[in-house]
């Protein structure tokens, strides 16, 4: 990077400094060159306590690495740091990526960028690409993930700094402390995930790691059709000021075939129905959560009655616990078929949605961590719990012997 790269991706094991590390580049490019430098993390909250708040061992702050004499003013709030040459340094958080769009940033920091959501670096490539700024990926291991893909971007192209450390390659944390660690309970899966920057390590607390693993060795992640005999399902996550996501379906006795998957945010139903509606696929099902018959204070109309005046009638799915529908989920994944290209951010965030760490306690609470996975995984719950009766009746209707006019004892 000082010799002019561009794009670095450094997957470093926990506690080798990466944050800090970049924080001490940031500092060095402001003064160089006057502009926007953002560091971005998979949350808001992330972004205060490591970068914001963050200290290093012997107490000095992350921050402090920015001369203060050459302090303008400091946001609090915003987690801004201006100074004085005109450079800006702010703390950012991933979780709403629209609020990215209009900015100007040369150069930008993605801390444990393989838990980000990837739609953020699609935002921001064509403005550094513009003003010929630089990027660089912090990040441990967590699974082959779109982590996994760009460390091998990086690796075939020349202009690209790559390099993967373990604990045995800095030793910054010795075989002990690891070890220590294990024995405390810690998962063995997180253990090479952290330490020693595993990728073929399942994501640790995944409800859908392995099915999704199997998928993809069976051959069900992969080209998927269109069938036009067939009617197109639609399975919903309807957002309010947040993401809304539509995940588009065909059956053919029990096996779901996932042809086609749409997300955006900040539009109202309409826009989404027109999405709907001019796609080539004539439609069956289409399935919405519960919360859609509540009724909205300023208009008095519940969104299942708006969006029938749009011309969708919803049909709504079961008011089920979460770990219903996650249970529900797993049952039918082994039947599915998920089109590679049209659905691969759906895919991406069933084998990433995860349950929530607790820090504190060290352990995983009994719900899913919300983050930029939760609306695609909430759409395919929503799925799998609107065809559940479907799938039972055609089990019913299964012949349980087998049919034909053929007598094996005629001949007798």
């Amino acid at each position: 990077m000082e010799g002019g790269g561009k794009r670095a991706v450094c997957v470093w094991h926990r506690r080798a400094g990466k944050d800090l590390c970049s924080i001490n580049w940031c500092a060095v490019s402001a003064l160089t060159r006057p502009g926007l430098y953002w560091h971005l993390f998979p949350t808001y909250n992330q972004g205060r306590k490591i970068a914001w708040d963050g200290m290093t061992r012997d107490g000095r702050k992350f921050l402090d690495h920015f001369p203060e004499e050459m302090h303008e003013a400091k946001n609090n709030t915003e987690m801004r740091l201006t100074l004085k040459n005109g450079s800006i340094y702010q703390v950012v958080g991933t979780d709403n990526v629209d609020r990215l769009v209009g900015a100007n940033p040369v150069g930008v920091v993605f801390s444990e960028y393989s838990l980000q959501d990837p739609r953020a670096w699609d935002y921001i490539r064509p403005i550094l690409a513009e003003n010929g700024g630089w990027a660089l990926f912090i990040y441990t291991a967590r699974g082959r993930n779109h982590g996994y893909d760009l460390l091998n971007v990086a690796k075939k192209n020349e202009t690209w700094f790559q390099q993967v450390l373990s604990v045995e390659d800095t030793r910054a944390i010795p075989m002990s402390a690891v070890d220590e660690e294990r024995a405390a309970g810690m998962p063995e899966e997180m253990i090479q995930q952290e330490f020693f920057c595993s990728f073929d390590a399942p994501l640790v607390g995944s409800y859908y790691g392995n099915p999704m693993a199997r998928l993809l060795a069976d051959n069900h992640i992969t080209k998927v059709p269109y069938e036009p005999t067939l009617d197109v399902h639609t399975a919903w996550d309807l957002g309010v000021g947040d993401s809304t996501v539509i995940i588009f379906f065909q059956m053919h006795h029990n096996e779901i075939r996932v042809i086609d998957y749409y997300e955006n945010e900040g539009e109202g139903l309409a826009h989404y129905v027109k999405i709907v509606r001019e796609k080539e696929y004539v439609y069956g099902d289409h399935i919405a959560p519960h919360d859609i018959q509540v009724r909205d204070f300023s208009t008095g109309k519940s969104r299942i009655e708006a969006a029938r005046e749009l011309g969708i009638r919803f049909r709504v799915a079961p008011n089920l616990r979460v770990d219903d529908g996650i249970e529900a989920v797993r049952n039918i994944l082994p039947r599915c078929y998920i089109d590679e290209d049209k659905c691969a951010r759906l895919i991406e965030a069933l084998r990433q949605y995860r349950k929530d760490w607790d820090e504190k306690n060290q352990c995983f609470r009994d719900r899913p961590l919300h983050d930029w996975t939760s609306h695609p995984a909430d759409a395919m719950r929503y799925l799998a719990l609107g065809i559940r009766d479907r799938i039972n009746r055609n089990n019913k209707n299964l012949p349980r012997q087998a049919e034909g006019e053929y007598a094996i004892f005629s001949q007798y």
